[in-house]
């Protein structure tokens, strides 16, 4: 797999993402549904949002690694919230698990009205190898 980033701008480089991701040579892409603060016996959780975003990065890192992936395969993230205003606070949570795993991806980030039961957070993600 070849992965080429494009990015016109430097501004993007602080906020964790890249304006583009060209894939070439791809053997196999994941699409993974949203992963949010739901623990393994199905129970969503009613914590902060640090903590949910915690918890949704492990369940996010779990189906990437049951498919046979690694994170930094990652070419596009979607990020769902109740709150940008909560995510900010807590977004170095997300900055430095995508820096553990050297991941270059496009992303979009979306305020909603709700999530399922009592989540704050959703990531969904592509992943290439």
């Amino acid at each position: 797999m070849e992965k080429r980033i494009i990015n016109p701008w430097q501004w993007q480089d602080k906020h964790s993402y890249v304006q583009a991701v060209e894939v070439k040579h791809v053997e196999s892409t994941l699409y993974i549904s949203g992963q949010t603060a739901i623990n393994a016996e199905g129970v969503s959780s009613n914590e902060d949002m640090g903590s949910q975003l915690t918890l949704a990065l492990q369940n996010l890192e779990k189906v990437i690694s049951d498919a046979g992936y690694e994170p930094n395969g990652i070419v596009r993230l979607s990020i769902y919230t109740t709150s940008m205003e909560e995510l900010g606070l807590h977004f170095n949570i997300l900055h430095d698990w995508l820096a553990k795993y050297g991941v270059k991806h496009a992303t979009t980030v979306m305020g909603v009205n709700s999530l399922y039961e009592t989540t704050k957070v959703e990531l969904e993600a592509t992943v290439v190898k």
